[in-house]
């Protein structure tokens, strides 16, 4: 059995290439089982800690990713996410790669949000404001300019000093692009066309109001019922699309609390992420309409991310 390290992980991806492969694996026959959330009791009031199981399978590989989510880590110099992927061969039901999922649960989580804005947003989108600092931040940054023509990238977070961090490690790998820190995003919010939501925020970033249309908007932070990136009139205005409906009506509050609000309905979610690979629904019918993608994170994302790994390197 491989044991793939994160840094092999790193040398690996490239989120062109990852982006086609999970278009791929969304577009085709696969099994997903509802994926398992289990809070874990914690002194730390303020911070939800989570264990998880994913299982998944398509016509080559079964996979199964477990991690654990400890949102109040970073606080002591710990990663927030920490995973790993185990992969089966689907013919003989024989491990053939452990990988390690936290460096790809980054990678994974960047490319199907990509996936989805390069079916969902303009396509002439220029702009992006990324709410969230952390580990995850710069791949999300750096996914959207791999399927969107951007020229200009703002990141906010509660920290100077870690927006200027995640700044410049997006600097790094795109130069041809300018990415400032972003103190006051609700100064800038309603001028750029793309807004991605990575944080651990429960309450909304920000007001629907300030919203243009023709937004692309990206929650990829929360996966708790009580807890949401943004408010129900948001949701309400878009076309919304979500990576699994099964998952998401389990664990994305925003979405169930505008449904106990009722302010929307069961059928204001248009499809999920398969069909939209598939063709089997239309992410946007004109150029002003908002869109709008929750993703709470899938096994066939990770086991298509990890096998895709698997194959480069054996």
């Amino acid at each position: 059995m491989l044991i793939i390290s994160a840094e092999q992980v790193e040398s690996t991806l490239d989120f062109t290439t990852l982006v086609s492969a999970l278009k791929s694996a969304f577009s085709r026959d696969f099994g997903m089982p509802q994926r398992q959330m289990y809070p874990i009791p914690s002194d730390d009031t303020e911070h939800h800690n989570t264990f998880a199981l994913l299982p998944a399978w398509t016509d080559e590989v079964i996979g199964v990713k477990s991690f654990t989510n400890y949102p109040g880590n970073p606080s002591k110099g710990l990663v927030t996410t920490s995973a790993q992927v185990l992969l089966f061969d689907r013919e003989s039901g024989v491990p053939i790669a452990l990988v390690d999922g936290t460096s790809l649960t980054n990678w994974r989580t960047a490319a199907v949000s990509a996936l989805a804005s390069s079916l969902m947003s303009r396509e002439d989108s220029e702009s992006l404001l990324l709410y969230g600092t952390g580990a995850m931040a710069p791949y999300m940054a750096l996914a959207h300019a791999a399927v969107r023509p951007l020229k200009k990238i703002y990141i906010h977070g509660r920290q100077l000093s870690k927006m200027e961090k995640t700044c410049e490690r997006v600097r790094q790998k795109r130069p041809d692009i300018d990415v400032v820190p972003c103190p006051t995003p609700e100064d800038i919010i309603t001028g750029v066309d793309i807004v991605s939501c990575a944080t651990s925020a429960s309450i909304p970033l920000f007001k629907s109001s300030l919203l243009a249309a023709g937004t692309h908007i990206d929650l990829v932070g929360n996966h708790h019922p009580n807890s949401r990136e943004c408010d129900s009139a948001t949701v309400h205005m878009s076309r919304v699309i979500v990576d699994s409906r099964l998952n998401v009506l389990n664990e994305a509050g925003e979405i169930l609390i505008p449904l106990n609000e009722g302010a929307i309905e069961h059928s204001h979610i248009l499809g999920e992420l398969s069909e939209l690979c598939s063709g089997n629904v239309t992410p946007r019918t004109n150029s002003s309409q908002i869109t709008l993608f929750k993703s709470v994170g899938t096994a066939l994302g990770d086991v298509a991310s990890a096998h895709l790994i698997y194959k480069k390197l054996n």
